[in-house]
C-alpha cells in the first residue's frame, strides 16, 4: 500500500510537487485572528509589490513585553516628525542595536 500526497494551491487549486510552491503568510488582516499561511505558486504572487506609500513600525509599550506592527500611510507617519523632517530624523536616530550614527567603540567607527 502506498500514500499519496498532493500539493495544491489554496489560491487556485493548481497542483503540482512540493518545490513548486512558495508559502505566503498573512499576518494582519481583518478579522483574522492570528497569522496563517497559504501555498501558492510564484506565478500567482508574481504581481505582489511592495508599497513605499506604507510605512510599517512597531511599537513596544513601556512595562510590555509585547510589541505590535502598525502599518500607515507614509504622509501620516512623516506628519509625526517637527517640521516635516521625518527622513533627516530617521537618518540620525539610533539603530535597533542601539548606537546612534557616528559612534565610537572601541576606538572603531560604526
Amino acid at each position: 500500500m502506498a500514500y499519496v500526497t498532493r500539493r495544491v494551491s489554496d489560491l487556485s487549486g493548481t497542483e503540482g510537487a512540493e518545490s513548486d510552491f512558495a508559502a505566503l503568510t498573512v499576518r494582519r488582516y481583518p478579522g483574522l485572528e492570528k497569522p496563517v499561511q497559504l501555498d501558492v505558486t510564484p506565478e500567482e504572487i508574481k504581481e505582489l509589490k511592495d508599497n513605499e506609500e506604507v510605512v510599517i513600525v512597531e511599537v513596544k509599550q513601556p512595562g510590555s513585553n509585547e510589541s505590535e506592527l502598525v502599518h500607515m500611510l507614509r504622509d501620516d507617519f512623516d506628519a509625526l516628525a517637527p517640521k516635516d523632517n521625518m527622513a533627516e530624523l530617521l537618518g540620525q536616530a539610533r539603530g535597533t542595536r542601539g548606537r546612534r550614527p557616528g559612534t565610537r567603540v572601541n576606538g572603531n567607527g560604526g
